[in-house]
């Protein structure tokens, strides 16, 4: 591929030159951490001959440093074997809707927003607002973003489902205890090379006023797009551009994007997770519960993993919960191999 890379006229057709050389780089990138991981295999392996050759405490302690730097490496290329899905490198589209409960569950969506947005950003990844409706009094209605970077489809995949949240309710008066529901939908944002066929006959565009908190933010004109999928009941809507027909190249994308989730979910004849998808924003369907009130815990129901420091998650402390969950995955999967 880097000699593919280096012919006349390899530049001539960018966007075929870029996902080359995008693929060259993951390439590399397995290749230098495999080796590195070998090296230091064979390291600790000369260390421990030598220090038993020479009953040497002091080169069995270096041979003990550096088993557990290749436990390490070891451990994070198996996780790193967790994002070769198809669609594992791609971007995402993480889009939040609150459950039922008006501004109680649109302000924990705004709340799951923030966190979001903290992660993404310590992730090394890139946001984009593609569309966001402000509650009435508080809050969001609904939010999604565009998440850019490598592996970012394979990482956010982890958070798909509902969130729950339990504390004492700033809009309650009688400080009352109160449940909200928060539910995450990810999609990997596909490549213009696939081949999504969209009939115009089968959409129905709306055009309407973006919304705003308010002031000379607000956008004065009907510029924001909301396009409905027929056959399949998929809605999709922006207004991050000023420009109408930017904002429906967007919503084209966010489109394309869930209707190419829809079909390999499909092909991968896993209709019972998109009916997991569809389930309640509500009681006994979500993935993570984060406890305010009466005590401080976050955990996550799908592997146990749980943590008394709330505000760090809010912050954007996911890794924990993600690697857990990618790697539980793994686990169960290696398990049904060996049965069979």
């Amino acid at each position: 591929m880097e000699t593919r890379s280096t012919e006349p006229g390899f530049w001539d057709d960018q966007s075929e030159a870029q996902r080359v050389m995008q693929e060259i780089a993951m390439r590399k990138e397995w290749v230098e951490t495999f080796s590195k991981t070998e090296s230091t295999a064979e390291d600790v392996s000369t260390l421990l001959e030598m220090a038993e050759e020479a009953d040497d405490e002091e080169t069995g302690n270096e041979a003990a440093a550096e088993y557990e730097k290749l436990q390490k490496l070891v451990e994070d290329l198996e996780f790193k074997n967790m994002l070769s899905g198809p669609d594992d490198a791609k971007n995402a589209i993480l889009t939040l809707n609150p459950g039922a409960g008006g501004t109680e569950s649109q302000d924990w969506a705004q709340m799951l927003y923030r966190m979001y947005l903290r992660w993404i950003e310590q992730a090394g990844f890139k946001a984009e607002v593609l569309d966001l409706q402000y509650g009435d009094e508080a809050g969001l209605k609904s939010v999604s973003i565009e998440v850019v970077g490598p592996y970012a489809y394979g990482y956010l995949k982890a958070e798909a489902g509902v969130h729950r949240l339990v504390r004492i309710s700033p809009f309650d008066a009688n400080s009352k205890r109160h449940t909200s529901f928060v539910s995450a939908f990810v999609y990997p944002e596909i490549d213009d090379d696939i081949e999504i066929d969209i009939d115009e006959k089968d959409i129905r565009v709306d055009t309407y006023r973006a919304s705003g908190a308010g002031g000379q933010h607000v956008n004065k004109t009907d510029s924001a797009i909301r396009i409905t999928h027929m056959p399949t009941g998929t809605v999709v809507q922006c207004q991050n551009q000023r420009s109408q027909h930017k904002n429906k190249a967007a919503a084209m994308t966010m489109l394309r994007s869930k209707l190419y989730q829809l079909k390999m979910e499909e092909e991968r004849a896993k209709k019972d997770e998109i009916e997991k998808g569809k389930m309640d924003i509500a009681w006994g369907s979500q993935i993570r519960s984060y406890v305010f009130h009466p005590y401080n815990m976050v955990k996550d129901h799908r592997t146990g993993v749980e943590t008394g420091n709330v505000q760090a998650v809010m912050d954007g402390d996911l890794d924990g919960f993600i690697k857990a969950y990618l790697m539980g995955v793994r686990s169960e999967k290696a398990q049904r191999q060996m049965q069979v």
